[in-house]
């Protein structure tokens, strides 16, 4: 029986874990994560990328292949693992690098495969899978609220990326939003530049450090956000008809800042929609990167496998 497992791939760390195919959970005792230097040649980052993995081979019991699915950001070839990164400041060393070839003897093993997934896809998927919502038939955007700005739109667990009702390559972060892109208004960098902004105060720790202030300033933060996501999530939402939004994320945990006020506007324009929240977005896209080797969900998704 092959060993599965699946690695998130963040902008500063990796994490992997086993995972139970059968059951959508993480195998215990298997989890593990490191700290990444994305500016580190490509030599330091795969030995970084290893160790975390090799750990995970080393709580397990295996004697077959080891299936290793990489929840991945872009710009990436997914369907052939090539890495595209380039003048995004982040995997630079990684540039047309085909890492099936050249990642695999670095790893404690040598019987092999690799599929790779979008993060934001693999959010979805794994989010899907953990609620349970694969037993329905219905239509779930999940959007991961960080660093940066992601998003995914699926339909039977399937993360589409072209349709009449579906933003191009079904993401959000590039798309118009007031006097920019959707990026700059739902990252972290927004909450520091706007609480700094309102309240001349220099800001250390992210938007941890503006939720626990609790004061006049991050209260009139927290809302413009609310009312910032809700005006421009309404017509994708809408459009798609969606049954569920999930969001994931660092600042999804401060939820109860912003939540009440996104239902209340959401219903205002008629939109009854299921909101879940997942503090754990690590493991979701693990998860959810691990069900490609599903394989009735691989042949689904295998050639419509974004490149961007």
């Amino acid at each position: 029986m092959a060993l599965i497992i699946g690695v998130d791939v963040g902008g500063s760390h990796v994490s992997s874990a086993a995972v139970d195919n059968e059951s959508f959970k993480i195998i215990p005792n298997t989890y593990f994560s490191g700290f990444v230097d994305n500016k580190a040649s490509k030599e330091i980052i795969f030995s970084k990328w290893a160790e975390i993995i090799n750990k995970t081979i080393e709580e397990c019991e295996y004697n077959d292949t080891i299936e290793i699915a990489f929840s991945m950001p872009g710009p990436f070839q997914y369907e052939t693992g090539r890495a595209m990164f380039e003048g995004n400041d982040k995997f630079e060393a990684l540039y047309n690098v085909l890492i099936p070839d050249e990642f695999s003897k670095y790893i404690t093993s040598e019987n092999i495969s690799f599929r790779f997934l979008n993060d934001a896809s693999s959010f979805g998927i794994g989010s899907i899978l953990m609620n349970g919502l694969d037993k329905n038939e219905g239509k779930v955007v999940a959007i991961t609220l960080g660093t940066g700005f992601g998003a995914s739109f699926l339909e039977n667990i399937i993360p589409l990326t072209k349709g009449k009702n579906v933003p191009i390559n079904g993401c959000l972060w590039d798309k118009i939003f007031l006097d920019g892109i959707a990026d700059e208004y739902f990252s972290t960098r927004w909450f520091i530049k706007k609480y700094e902004e309102y309240s001349g105060t220099e800001i250390t720790d992210g938007v941890k450090e503006i939720s626990n202030k609790n004061d006049e300033f991050s209260k009139r933060v927290f809302k413009e956000f609310a009312i910032n996501l809700s005006c421009f999530m309404h017509p994708f939402l809408n459009d798609f008809g969606a049954n569920t939004l999930v969001l994931g994320g660092n600042i999804a945990k401060c939820f109860t800042l912003f939540l009440p006020e996104i239902q209340k506007i959401l219903r205002s324009n008629e939109i009854e929609i299921e909101i879940i929240i997942l503090e754990n977005t690590e493991e979701s896209s693990i998860i959810g990167a691990s069900y490609m080797f599903n394989d009735s969900f691989w042949v689904k998704i295998k050639e419509t496998l974004p490149s961007f």
